[in-house]
């Protein structure tokens, strides 16, 4: 029976000093089973670390600049167009000063007044130049600034000349010669200087459209990417994640239909997923182990059953030897020599006999580690119920055993295969009243890689509110301590892993049919080794008219 070890080094250590002691198929393959088990185990732990909290938080630390990177672009910007803003007002400002500045000049020369506002005026615009120089010049430059502050200069130099004029009290051709020469000059520095001020109210005007408009472009932008990268983000972090969890939905599939393979690396990195790989595979080792465990246990459960028909069919041949050798000592001298060597005989037959008996039984029980191989289903099933012909007399029940021409040969493992089929035979006696019949029947299955067999009883049935139920481990309708309701589970699961199924249909008081499906070898199975199906019908039992 497999032992359940508690690592994967010991289960090793003991293997190896098993294979010391000799060739033991069974040791030899449960010691490659730890190899591979071991081999995944390193694989998978010697590819570099990228785990979903690194990715996770690598995406976040991308997200974080990238914001922070917009951020520090908006406030540069805004700040940008608050300095333009502060300059349009200057330049309005300005504006304002200089055309004020020029009305006042008109007014004198239409109307002889407001000359002293208008000087007044130009000192100011002056003067608001001069206070804000430092800004100004960041943005007109050095040469700008020093235009502009000229042009302002000409003009109030040409507003003091005029007041002066004034003050002096001239009249007269000079007089009026002179003012007309200054308001020339004058209309032209102060077209100049409206000039100048419109012009850099329009450019910074533009300049602040601009602005806005980039801070616009860096805020539309910055989202369109910011959208596009987390869509990116998000389809490869769940692309990753939802194709690891359907590879782990495919690898608990495999482990469920009997695949025990160790899993092992599918990307070049490990991550958590890798942990749970890690727990999968000692999850596979430890099933493995309570397999081995369980499908022992119950065939050491049917060996009991059948001991009691053993024990029955060996009373016969011991009875017998047992007569022959009395008769033999007691009339010894009596007999010749032929009377002696027929009794001789009969005792050599009847011993030869038990020991077919008790053949059988030890080579079903002996345990082996799984060997597949093609084997032919029709002698696998007439072995099987030679093994269960002592329990099929003791009931009473006759089997019929049926075959078409010409059929495939199945690739499995010949021990559990005559495990499953004794387990489904022995359950079909128990339902059977005595008296009646079994039938097994061997056609090809509706898919044409697989061959079915149907084991056939015409018994109680099985009730329809817990057939969907049968197959669970542990559930049973037999009585207390006749049944573990273990068998179809373990037989299912036998058949699953040599990728074939079982299947059951029953109805009440009409008998059941267990269909067990199993693929056929890629070997061509020998023609003629099958028999005529009608010719291939054998009757065990107690004797009566045969069907």
């Amino acid at each position: 029976m497999n032992q359940i070890y508690d690592s994967p080094d010991e289960a090793r250590q003991v293997a190896e000093a098993d294979t010391q002691m000799g060739p033991d198929p069974e040791v030899a393959g449960r010691y490659e089973r730890i190899r591979a088990a071991e081999e995944a185990h390193r694989a998978l732990l010697a590819r570099p670390r990228f785990s979903l909290h690194l990715q996770i938080y690598l995406g976040f630390f991308l997200i974080f600049l990238f914001v922070l990177g917009i951020s520090v672009a908006l406030v540069v910007n805004m700040y940008s167009v608050e300095n333009r803003l502060r300059f349009l007002e200057l330049v309005n400002e300005y504006v304002v000063q200089i055309d004020q500045t020029r009305r006042f000049e008109k007014n004198y020369f239409l109307y002889g007044t407001n000359l002293k506002d208008a000087v007044e005026n130009i000192y100011q615009a002056k003067d608001l130049l001069n206070r804000n120089a430092e800004e100004i010049g960041k943005v007109m430059g050095k040469a700008g600034q020093s235009r502009v502050l000229q042009n302002i200069k000409i003009y109030g130099d040409l507003l003091q000349r005029l007041e002066k004029l004034e003050q002096q009290g001239m009249r007269g051709a000079d007089y009026q010669r002179v003012k007309n020469e200054i308001e020339l000059q004058l209309r032209e520095s102060g077209h100049r200087l409206l000039s100048l001020g419109q012009d850099l109210t329009k450019r910074e005007k533009k300049s602040l459209t601009d602005a806005i408009a980039h801070s616009r472009y860096i805020t539309i932008y910055s989202l369109i990417f910011l959208l596009i990268f987390l869509g990116v983000y998000a389809f490869f972090l769940g692309a990753r994640i939802l194709r690891t969890i359907k590879r782990f939905s495919n690898y608990a599939q495999r482990i469920a239909s009997g695949d025990y393979t160790p899993i092992t690396p599918a990307r070049g990195y490990r991550d958590e997923f890798t942990d749970l790989a890690l727990a999968f595979n000692h999850m596979i080792q430890e099933l493995e182990n309570r397999e081995a465990v369980l499908i022992q246990s119950h065939k050491m459960r049917a060996v009991g059953t059948l001991t009691a028909g053993v024990a029955h069919e060996l009373n016969n041949p011991l009875n017998n030897i047992t007569l022959t050798a009395d008769m033999l000592l007691e009339d010894y001298d009596s007999l010749d020599d032929e009377e002696r060597k027929e009794m001789i005989t009969d005792v050599v037959n009847e011993t030869a006999r038990s020991k077919k008996i008790i053949s059988n039984l030890l080579d079903f029980a002996r345990e082996s580690s799984s060997q597949l191989e093609p084997l032919d289903l029709v002698q696998l099933l007439q072995e099987t119920i030679d093994l269960a012909s002592n329990q099929i007399k003791l009931s009473g029940i006759k089997i019929e055993l049926q075959a078409t021409d010409n059929l495939p040969r199945i690739h499995g493992d010949i021990q559990q295969l005559e495990q499953v089929f004794l387990n489904l035979i022995l359950n079909a006696i128990d339902a059977s009243p005595k008296g009646s019949k079994i039938q097994v029947i061997i056609v090809p299955a509706d898919d044409p890689h697989y061959l079915a067999v149907k084991i056939i009883d015409f018994g109680s049935g099985i009730p329809c509110n817990i057939l969907n139920s049968i197959f669970d481990p542990f559930f049973t309708t037999k009585g207390k301590g006749k049944g573990t309701g273990l068998g179809l589970c373990v037989s299912q699961g036998i058949v699953g892993k040599h990728g074939g199924r079982i299947r059951v249909s029953s109805r009440e008081g009409a008998g059941s049919t267990f269909t067990v499906t199993l693929p056929i070898t890629t070997i061509p199975a020998e023609i003629g080794a099958a028999t005529d199906s009608r010719s291939n019908i054998s009757s065990f039992g107690s004797p009566g008219p045969q069907a």
